[in-house]
């Protein structure tokens, strides 16, 4: 905005000073061109009359005589009625000059030229004054425009701050009241608007905490009562194994609920720590593997070494149980886990032998995997998780469905790598 004002304010003032200079420049030529003519003729009267009266006393014309009277490029030329001509100066050019010719009393003619280069020389001595001037006031008018730009832009570029501040979260925003109208109307509507964001997530937040407490209470009561009931003497044994490996679950899902909430309410999912992707694939997989094998579907991992990444291990695990339970529900056996490093980034890869029929659009909410399963919200909150980790989920340009999970990784000094999305 800035420099387009500067921009508009200086092309007006140049335009004004064409409209204005261009004309005044071709009369101020003419001008100079007229003066240069009837000073040549008044000069032709002169010298006609002195050649006269030298004539009269029978003193001859030459050219030491014509010279004196002679200024810069002209020329003189006498022609007596009798005789040789008589030339001082330079050689005229009378298609070019301008030439004055007097008849003198003895029958003879004086002819006075002066060179046009000169004439030129003397316009554009005068024209330079006007050429100075316009110069000068297009360099006051981009001064001018550059301050009146500044003065005109602040009220928009300390608007444009204050909505990145509300962008990032913060509802406090409250930018000074502004003499232009249209920069007032965009103050006001930022102030309605931070207001309206900050009742929103205050009720956001307190839903969030009232829906954690009521979820963690029933869980809590049934983690209770299942370990209260695989205990009872009158529990089978593999009645109480079964209900004791379900108790991990349990946890798992609090933890889940935990997790989820805090992230609804913008808070941290917790302290990075360094994770070999490889066990954390291991240990997923494992326990995917009983809840799948009823239904002949085969999980298994593609064990490539250790993965190293700064990470918190529980969003990944999250993201990894969608990617497996919507292979499981939606593709063909077997699925596939592995995690690689790629030197820059790490990446967990989720496949299954089912046809890919669809595109990055499945991570929108209420996208369609196939014909007649719509898909709920799993692979939305995965995506967000990913982006919380400081790296993004996608689908991969495959015939089978395959998902990747892209996490910054660790450069040989320890430094952390940041994943950055491809357009």
């Amino acid at each position: 905005m800035r420099e387009r004002l500067v921009v508009a304010l200086v092309g007006m003032t140049a335009a004004m000073l064409a409209l204005y200079g261009i004309p005044r420049a071709y009369m101020l030529a003419d001008l100079v061109t007229s003066y240069e003519e009837r000073k040549i003729e008044r000069a032709a009267d002169q010298l006609a009359a002195v050649v006269d009266e030298r004539r009269k006393t029978d003193d001859a014309v030459d050219v030491e005589f014509l010279s004196g009277f002679l200024s810069e490029a002209e020329t003189l030329t006498y022609e007596p009625e009798t005789g040789a001509s008589v030339v001082a100066g330079p050689e005229p050019d009378p298609a070019d000059d301008i030439v004055e010719t007097r008849d003198l009393e003895d029958g003879g003619t004086l002819t006075l030229s002066r060179s046009r280069d000169l004439i030129e020389e003397r316009i554009s001595d005068a024209l330079v004054p006007l050429i100075l001037i316009g110069l000068s006031l297009v360099a006051i008018a981009a001064g001018f425009g550059y301050v009146l730009a500044r003065r005109l832009s602040r009220p928009f570029d300390e608007l444009a701050e204050a909505a990145d501040r509300l962008g990032l979260g913060r509802f406090d925003v409250d930018p000074p009241h502004y003499s232009i109208p249209e920069a007032e109307a965009i103050g006001e509507a930022l102030r309605t608007s931070s207001a309206r964001l900050g009742e929103l997530v205050r009720r956001e937040r307190e839903f969030a905490a009232n829906a954690s407490h009521q979820l963690r209470t029933p869980i809590t009561a049934l983690r209770l009562e299942l370990e209260d009931l695989s205990m009872w003497p009158q529990t089978p044994p593999e009645v109480a194994d079964e209900l004791n490996r379900y108790l991990p679950e349990l946890d798992r899902l609090s933890s889940a609920i935990d997790e989820l909430l805090g992230l609804a309410r913008g808070q941290r999912l917790g302290d990075a720590s360094d994770v070999d992707l490889s066990e954390l694939v291991s240990d997923v997989v494992a326990r995917w593997k009983p809840i799948v094998s009823p239904d002949n579907y085969m999980v298994h991992q593609i064990d490539r070494g250790q993965v190293f990444a700064r990470i918190v291990p529980g969003p990944v695990v999250q993201i990894l149980d969608v990617l497996i339970e919507n292979a499981s529900s939606h593709g063909v056996s077997p699925v596939t886990v592995e995690a690689k490093d790629t030197g820059s980034y790490v990446e967990i890869v989720v496949a299954d032998r089912g046809r890919r029929t669809f595109g990055n659009e499945i991570f929108n909410r209420g996208a369609t995997r196939k014909q007649g399963d719509v898909g709920g919200l799993g692979l939305t909150i995965a995506a967000d998780l990913a982006s919380t980790l400081g790296g993004y989920l996608e689908l991969v340009e495959a015939d089978h469905t395959t998902f990747r999970l892209l996490l910054p990784g660790r450069g040989e000094s320890g430094e952390v790598a940041v994943v950055v999305e491809q357009a």
